[in-house]
């Protein structure tokens, strides 16, 4: 039986065989609001998926829905009743003309796009352009059972409460100064007590202490409560633990059911040594094609590096495009052998590192509606050095990207020279991507720790350096003949553009995303504005690269490609040792010396120029719609994508059938 679906060409709805739409038939852009730019993505060759890969898809989508409002709690404990408050607002005000109105559904969709009231990049919360009057008498007329309406009402409109989310600035208390969720009275020195007491320096295979659970203090006591069923969030985990098993029951092989089911154990333990299990079958298993993250994975929204954000991505392997990375994953020992670092943070033997190109099905919790491109787990560094790691390309995500931003004038405002606009114009979309692969295959699985380091030692800071060093790691690669040998890049002047664009970022164009007189917050963004302004600082005598100033407006100039990859690696050098030693003082030095501060002035100059290419400097996403068909018998039998939800719709419809909080 062949299966029908919608989706959108031109504006225009029309039905077609199950089919991914062509790209020049596709519509990317959805809507704009504030900063965000919407857009969708195609889920090219599912067609060519068997019945029960679409079956066991269709499960883990749903299992990556289902943890939607953890990621709103994790982020601010008021999140999910302001939501609820706005959203009833939102489709019931009669008066959907007014000024406030229009306002607070501005207000709203930047909620939904960072998973509660603060940006998801900057961290700072959001301010209500609609009045407080509005607020609380369309609020009361909606009666929507509510407790402490004036407290809500208090942390929407008062600057001083919760005003950021994630603070990392030095010299003060990160839990008590952010409005984080995983941590509930207690502060930053009782959290670092109470973990360093559970950790064994001698201990050669640690738990990710703290991933998965709230640090409270009750009667004086500072305890854990843990995210499982039964536990924290456990009417959420329930659902999730629903589709798992349906999808256990359909998995492709004996190897993929095996991490499913282990991953099912962990939600209902909230063992973090049954967590290890889990990424260790998980990792192991490379033979599916059908591939999933589904749980508390990634540390950023926490100040200390410690707690996990809830996060699902599912996807299956784009089998055209896994050549690339097949030929990294196997020679990852030469890459190893071949980095400019000290022997001694070298790993003597690679391990497992795998690699693929991936087409992305459905995007949940932190990875939704804002997504990363690329992927690197699991993150645990022994794991890592004995069993290897998962790096993965989501192709997909890139393509859409890349379709939504062509002929919008980026290149000819910001970059120095024609010289440099027809480099990355041939050679741009092959070096991101490569950059992309080689930063998650290679960069985070590289180098090792030495003997007795904590993990956690970097604290605050650790993120930045992290993905400073994979970011290191991959630049400096792209630029050896080796990528020209091994049939990755056309000639040994691809490499350039990356380089042009990459440096042409840290240090002058994320700016756009900065409103002057605020620091630089988000990991990724310090992390780029680190590596280009230490170098650029380096090249202060030897001008590889130079910030030049030209009719009034600021350019990044690069005047010796090979120079620039002399420094890169000089970096790299320096922040492995730092990593590979556990040295805060030098992490804490590196990151606050470039990688936090902005010139005021340039910054504000960048964002006029970009502004008037009334261009949005982040971009969301609206998932496909999903909706299994089934024989008479009840007999699952296809799988239907639907493209044409819009934005609003969406968000309306996952507040009301994932709501589990």
């Amino acid at each position: 039986m062949t299966a029908s679906m919608l989706f959108s060409c031109g504006g225009n709805l029309y039905k077609s065989d199950l089919k991914t739409p062509a790209i020049e038939d596709f519509k990317y852009k959805v809507e704009e609001f504030a900063d965000i730019g919407i857009l969708r993505y195609r889920v090219p060759d599912i067609e060519n998926l068997t019945t029960k890969q679409k079956e066991l898809l269709y499960y883990l989508t749903e299992a990556a829905l289902q943890g939607r409002d953890i990621v709103f709690d994790q982020n601010c404990k008021y999140n999910l009743p302001i939501r609820k408050v706005l959203e009833a607002i939102y489709v019931n005000a009669e008066d959907k003309t007014s000024d406030n109105y229009k306002a607070l559904e501005t207000y709203l969709k930047r909620v939904w796009v960072s998973n509660g009231i603060h940006h998801h990049y900057s961290g700072d919360k959001f301010v209500p352009e609609f009045s407080k009057e509005y607020f609380l008498d369309e609020a009361n007329k909606c009666d929507v059972g509510v407790k402490d309406l004036e407290q809500i009402t208090n942390v929407i409109f008062d600057p001083t409460l919760y005003p950021k989310r994630v603070n990392q600035a030095a010299g003060v208390d990160l839990l008590l100064t952010s409005a984080m969720n995983y941590y509930d009275g207690v502060t930053q020195q009782e959290a670092e007590d109470f973990y360093n007491k559970m950790k064994d320096p001698n201990d050669t295979m640690p738990i990710s202490y703290g991933l998965n659970s709230k640090l409270i203090k009750v009667d004086g006591v500072v305890k854990e409560d843990v995210y499982k069923v039964g536990g924290l969030y456990s009417p959420a985990l329930e659902k999730v633990v629903y589709w798992l098993e349906k999808a256990a029951k359909v998995a492709e092989n004996d190897a993929q059911r095996a991490a499913i089911e282990e991953l099912i154990k962990f939600n209902k333990t909230g063992d973090l040594k049954d967590f290890d299990a889990y990424a260790i079958l998980w990792v192991k298993d490379l033979d599916s094609q059908i591939d999933f993250v589904n749980g508390f994975t990634e540390t950023y929204g926490d100040p200390l590096g410690m707690k996990a954000s809830w996060e699902s991505v599912v996807n299956f392997k784009n089998l055209t495009a896994n050549k690339r990375t097949e030929i990294i994953s196997a020679n990852a020992q030469w890459f190893e052998d071949n980095s400019p670092i000290d022997k001694q943070f070298k790993k003597d033997e690679v391990k497992g590192v795998s690699a693929k190109v991936i087409t992305a099905a459905i995007l949940g919790g932190d990875c939704y509606p804002t997504t990363p491109i690329g992927i690197n787990l699991p993150n645990s560094n022994w794991i890592r050095a004995a069993h290897g790691s998962k790096s993965v390309t989501i192709d997909n995500i890139t393509e859409a990207y890349s379709e939504a931003a062509k002929g919008n004038g980026f290149s000819q405002e910001f970059y120095w020279s024609d010289n440099e606009i027809a480099l990355v114009e041939k050679y741009g979309s092959v070096t991101d991507k490569l950059h992309t692969d080689m930063h998650e295959c290679l960069g985070h699985g590289s180098g090792k720790l030495l003997p007795g380091v904590d993990p956690d030692a970097l604290k605050a800071y650790g993120s930045v350096i992290e993905e400073s060093r994979a970011d290191l790691f991959a630049l400096y690669f792209l630029g050896d003949k080796k990528m020209v040998e091994l049939g990755l890049l056309p000639d040994n002047e691809a490499y350039k553009s990356e380089y042009y664009t990459y440096f042409n970022n840290g240090l002058l164009t994320q700016l756009t995303r900065i409103i002057p007189g605020n620091n630089i917050e988000q990991a990724h963004m310090r992390n780029r504005q680190l590596i280009t302004k230490w170098v650029l600082e380096k090249s202060k005598d030897d001008k590889a690269v130079e910030i030049k100033l030209r009719d009034g407006k600021h350019f990044v100039e690069v005047n010796d490609y090979e120079l620039l990859r002399k420094h890169i690696g000089e970096l790299l050098a320096e922040i492995q040792r730092i990593k590979s030693t556990g040295d805060f003082a030098g992490a804490q030095k590196l990151v606050e010396n470039y990688a936090i501060k902005v010139d005021k002035a340039i910054n504000q100059e960048i964002r006029n120029r970009y502004e008037k290419l009334n261009l949005k400097p982040y971009k969301g996403f609206v998932n496909p719609v999903y909706t299994p068909v089934y024989d008479k018998k009840g007999k699952f039998i296809d799988l239907k994508i639907d493209y044409t939800e819009g934005y609003a719709e969406q968000q309306l419809r996952y507040s009301k059938d994932y709501s589990t909080l």
